[in-house]
């Protein structure tokens, strides 16, 4: 029986980056469907649930991608919605490979750092995707956090969403230059960059005598990186006193992730994998 994945991609493209992982992971044949929404998705889901039965439907899984978490995260619903009994199968979210990617980087400091219990924790540019599902791992890790952004009330939105998802409790601070960027970091233990490609969102002098800074983990693989003084290859890598993490030593992880999700899709017909269950799988590995 051959492993079937269908891409439910809300942007007008599926993702040609999760096509290949999902071939790598063990799919042996996959199908891409772009636009979708909540609205469209219903009779695709019925055709990954009503054509196999008993043991067979395990070899066919749904996973749920594109470029905004929010639309993801609505159409994971619509699909939730249209399961029942035995017709259903696993699917996974991952839109923007915020789930993945952030579990990576949470996992591997938090493997540094032993605990992250009181730890005081901020996520620059922590309004995208990526940096808050960061900011959501790093408070149910038992970390302060708070979630940066250029405006207040981008910030606070976000960690309004962060909260209520999570059930946690996110503050929120506004940075909308350098200056206050390096403010922010005063005092944190532990500083995320989530910030767009060509953004350098702190200088080394910012982080580099900052002594309770303990460690630094940067997103953005293209230079200028989000942090200055550091390697896109760091992991865990000691850089002033303090260990540092760059995307591509993230990056590792994350690829390693996201194939071994896609494979264990096909175990059964059970699961749905979201930030909590992918930061699980995510902190075994690391």
């Amino acid at each position: 029986m051959k492993k079937l994945l269908f891409l439910f991609d809300t942007d007008p493209v599926p993702s040609v980056f999760d096509t290949v992982v999902g071939y790598d992971g063990g799919a042996d044949h996959i199908t891409g469907y772009g636009n979708v929404t909540p609205e469209t998705v219903g009779a695709l889901v019925d055709g990954t649930i009503y054509t196999r039965g008993g043991s067979e439907k395990k070899s066919t899984a749904i996973f749920v991608g594109g470029g905004n978490m929010a639309a993801g995260e609505a159409v994971l619903e619509a699909v939730k919605k249209r399961f029942f009994g035995p017709f259903r199968v696993s699917t996974m979210l991952d839109s923007n490979g915020s789930n993945t990617t952030a579990a990576a980087g949470v996992a591997l400091v938090a493997k540094a750092a032993g605990s992250l219990e009181g730890k005081k924790a901020i996520v620059l540019a922590g309004t995208g995707p990526v940096g808050m599902r960061s900011a959501a791992l790093l408070a149910k890790e038992g970390a302060q956090v708070t979630v940066a952004g250029r405006s207040l009330d981008k910030a606070q939105a976000a960690a309004d969403a962060i909260n209520k998802r999570f059930n946690v409790k996110v503050a929120a601070v506004e940075t909308p230059d350098a200056g206050s960027r390096a403010r922010a970091v005063k005092g944190q233990n532990i500083v995320f960059s989530a910030g767009a490609i060509g953004l350098e969102l702190l200088p080394e002098d910012a982080w580099k005598d900052e002594a309770s800074i303990e460690f630094v983990a940067d997103y953005n693989a293209q230079p200028p990186l989000g942090f200055g003084g550091i390697e896109a290859m760091d992991k865990g890598k000691e850089r002033h006193g303090k260990r540092s993490f760059g995307a591509l030593g993230i990056g590792g992880l994350k690829l390693k992730l996201h194939r071994a999700c896609v494979g264990q899709l096909f175990d059964n017909t059970e699961q749905v994998l979201d930030a909590e269950e992918i930061y699980a799988l995510a902190k075994k590995m690391a």
